[in-house]
């Protein structure tokens, strides 16, 4: 059930955020941070010289959150609560955003493959009194997988747009031997952490 005073926005184009939010009963609209009149200006996501994992993802996704901020007062929208969201996965300290082709994701999978990882989403919500951040981050085990799987698996198309170039919620939940910590934060929105984001902001999932 969506409860129609649970409104915020969701600075965000993912599918896989959008049915998380739903999943927990969040009414939402959509804020495009990349439209035009007036555009905002793109985001370097760059990491910073000896920036960790946490704290690089905590600033990109109160970087959108900012933004989307910043949208919703260009557009004269009503103040209500702008969530935003970012995912990396990590191995060995070496940050794994989106694949930039499926050259970059196959070279992302074979890293992957056989070895333990960190999955990491932060998550903010930017209101008129600041804006909050959490961090979620979870453990991940791939099985070996073959150089014909991982071709296999980029004929798919699913791995574009993925952080790490693997999405836990489709085909790919076939090579996670195991997992530890939140499976919404892999997908891309940990749920615990967006509830208690929103339950501070007066948002109650369980009103």
């Amino acid at each position: 059930m969506i409860l129609p005073e649970n409104r915020i926005y969701l600075a965000s184009r993912s599918p896989r955020r959008r049915e998380l939010l739903k999943q927990i009963g969040v009414n939402f609209g959509t804020l495009l941070l990349r439209e035009a009149s007036p555009r905002l200006p793109d985001m370097d996501e760059t990491p910073l010289p000896h920036e960790s994992p946490a704290n690089y993802t905590s600033r990109i996704a109160r970087a959108k959150a900012e933004a989307g901020w910043t949208r919703l007062i260009q557009r004269k929208l009503p103040h209500l609560p702008v969530l935003a969201a970012d995912t990396v996965v990590v191995l060995k300290e070496r940050i794994f955003g989106k694949p930039a082709n499926s050259s970059h994701a196959e070279e992302m999978l074979s890293a992957l493959s056989g070895q333990t990882h960190q999955a990491l989403t932060a998550v903010a919500l930017a209101t008129q009194n600041g804006i909050q951040v959490r961090v979620s981050t979870s453990t991940v085990r791939f099985r070996d997988i073959s150089e014909r799987e991982i071709r296999i698996y980029l004929a798919s198309d699913e791995a574009h747009d993925k952080a790490g170039g693997y999405a836990i919620q489709g085909m790919a939940a076939v090579f996670i031997a195991e997992i530890s910590g939140s499976y919404s934060g892999v997908m891309g929105l940990p749920l615990f952490e967006t509830a208690q984001l929103l339950e501070e902001s007066g948002i109650k999932i369980f009103p």
